[in-house]
């Protein structure tokens, strides 16, 4: 997993319209989720809608990023009616480049899946902070304490 003070790599992939150069000059929220309409997926991605505003006004963009489609991602977007951009991961090319997909273990089963992780990268494209063990209902508070906000 990429740690604090490293370049976070670019996230541009292929029909997605979203490159981390887009943000060059902004601080930039990233999150890595595993699965669209899942309960800690739903409660993470509408506490960072509900407090969306609190963040631009902080100078925050948010992107999420998990394995699912562009179809799932735009649905998912819609029923919550989610105001930043969801990136389609579905060859997992992010996940590994952040390190966020690995084995996992769960009810005694052992399968490979997403490590919920928040990278928080500053101005300059640097990681400037890894949240790990994500609170999913308060995220956006979360975030802006582990910053000292």
């Amino acid at each position: 997993m990429l740690e604090v003070g490293e370049k976070a790599p670019d996230i541009k992939i292929n029909d997605s319209g979203v490159s981390l150069l887009d943000f060059t000059g902004k601080k930039l929220i990233l999150y890595f989720y595993p699965k669209d309409n899942t309960p800690g997926c739903n409660a993470e991605a509408c506490n960072l809608r509900d407090n969306y505003d609190l963040l631009r006004e902080k100078g925050f963009e948010v992107v999420g990023v998990s394995p699912d489609s562009e179809k799932t991602h735009q649905n998912f977007t819609n029923k919550y009616e989610l105001p930043f951009k969801l990136i389609p991961d579905t060859k997992k090319d992010v996940l590994q480049k952040y390190g966020v997909w690995g084995e996992k273990k769960m009810y005694g089963r052992t399968y490979d899946g997403v490590f919920r992780t928040t990278f928080i990268i500053n101005e300059a494209g640097v990681i400037e902070k890894v949240i790990k063990k994500v609170k999913t209902k308060d995220h956006a508070q979360q975030i802006l304490n582990e910053l000292g906000l």
